[in-house]
């Protein structure tokens, strides 16, 4: 109990600390929101108030998300590995605790990204949303697998020079078992038609693979 509890205060510690980094530089945090807006409107504009199908507009919104989000979580251990203090913070806190405590800071990053564009894309793209409770529990749980693999990812691709480019290149492969059922999820709260349970075990399942890998795999690098 002693070393859960430990543990723990060295999570809120590290959620903490990149918390208020983020408030203080907010140029990432600017990055995916425009990026998400651009992108938005963009593809707005594109179809020119033209009748899109749900399942393309489903397909655009994990689109919008997933690459706004690569524009942020990337650079999710770039502080620690400009400064050099990532040896230094290990020697502080557990690497389990340093791991939950940037995947949660980027899941809650991901969470805030995801509320300014949702309604924004619902809006530009004049979509009725039939089933709100399934959207939000398909975006919910998608962001979490989507969180767990960029933060392993980030850590890989840490020293990486051309991270920009090998980052979402191995971010997609990773996260595809979670879009296509999401994506499939997103369209059904579109038109409001009958779901397969199944869809949202898959991604809870998926989700729950990829935290215990990242926890796994992070103590090797």
């Amino acid at each position: 109990m002693k070393l859960f509890s430990s543990r723990f205060k060295q999570v809120v510690a590290i959620l903490r600390k990149d918390f208020l980094i983020g408030m203080r530089q907010r140029a990432t945090f600017a990055a995916m929101m425009m990026f998400a807006l651009t992108a938005t409107a963009s593809l707005s504009l594109s179809t020119g108030g033209a009748f899109v199908e749900p399942k393309f507009l489903a397909a655009l919104l994990w689109v919008v998300i997933f690459f706004a989000a690569s524009a942020g979580i990337a650079g999710t251990f770039d502080d620690e590995a400009t400064a050099g203090t990532l040896p230094t913070l290990k020697l502080y806190a557990d690497a389990q605790a340093i791991l939950f405590g940037k995947m949660i800071y980027v899941f809650l990053s991901l969470v805030a990204l995801t509320i300014f564009i949702l309604p924004i894309f619902l809006i530009l793209f004049d979509e009725p949303t039939e089933n709100f409770l399934l959207l939000f529990t398909t975006i919910f749980l998608g962001l979490i697998g989507l969180a767990a693999a960029g933060t392993l990812t980030a850590a890989l691709t840490t020293s990486a020079t051309v991270k920009g480019g090998l980052f979402p290149i191995l971010l997609f492969p990773v996260t595809l078992p979670i879009f296509l059922p999401a994506i499939s999820l997103t369209e059904i709260s579109f038109t409001s038609a009958a779901f397969d349970m199944s869809s949202l075990i898959m991604i809870a399942a998926f989700d729950s693979i990829l935290i215990t890998a990242s926890s796994i795999l992070y103590d090797y690098l």
